[in-house]
């Protein structure tokens, strides 16, 4: 009884950290637009939007990035529930922490929009990414150890699969922080290894993907 009990709590959890991992999400894709600047000319000519795009290049960069890192982060995020049959405190905590990281991100964002963009600004940024990629894998690798928070329809080779796919993003970001030494263009270049990061852990299990 104490087992079905237990259980039947980590279930209850498990819906109510993913309906708060939801809202987090929605408050940073909202957070995310927010960044975005918007004329307050009055005279809106073809000219005047050319130049006021060209002005503010970088800020929509960063903030096109920070959408797509957020996306990667909450399909991520989807699959690894996914295959979850319940949580325990520690695993709920990790995945707190997560998107404690995840809002740190976007206050890296915000201080580039802010403050004049640098080396600095771009490591943050980086990092704080990272951050979030290493303590879902953290979470994921708990779960998956002696199974013990895994769907039974859940094989040990995806798990290992699934762990090994965690690594792409935070290993990504990594990637980019000696790109910000040479300059923003290449650093946000940089980020586009990600797809290449993916493959490069597929084949090293020995199933490359098509």
């Amino acid at each position: 009884m104490a087992d079905s009990s237990e259980s039947r709590r980590g279930i209850l959890q498990l819906n109510r950290l993913v309906m708060l991992t939801d809202v987090v999400y929605a408050l940073v894709l909202w957070r995310i637009f927010q960044l975005i600047p918007h004329p307050e000319h009055t005279n809106w000519s073809p000219g005047f939007f050319l130049s006021f795009f060209a002005d503010n290049a970088m800020t929509y960069v960063l903030a096109l990035i920070g959408l797509a890192v957020t996306i990667i982060y909450w399909i991520q995020n989807n699959s690894l529930f996914g295959d979850l049959d319940r949580t325990d405190g520690r695993h709920t905590a990790l995945s707190i922490v997560q998107l404690f990281c995840l809002l740190l991100f976007l206050k890296a964002l915000r201080i580039s929009v802010e403050m004049e963009p640098s080396t600095g600004t771009r490591i943050l940024e980086s990092a704080a990414a990272a951050l979030v990629g290493f303590v879902a894998g953290w979470g994921w690798s708990y779960a998956m150890k002696n199974r013990r928070l895994l769907h039974d329809s859940v094989t040990d080779e995806q798990a290992l699969e699934k762990r090994d796919r965690t690594l792409a993003e935070p290993l990504t970001a990594l990637f980019t922080i000696p790109f910000a030494f040479l300059g923003p263009w290449l650093w946000e270049a940089a980020w586009l290894v990600y797809p290449l990061a993916v493959k490069l852990l597929a084949r090293r299990r020995g199933k490359p993907r098509a």
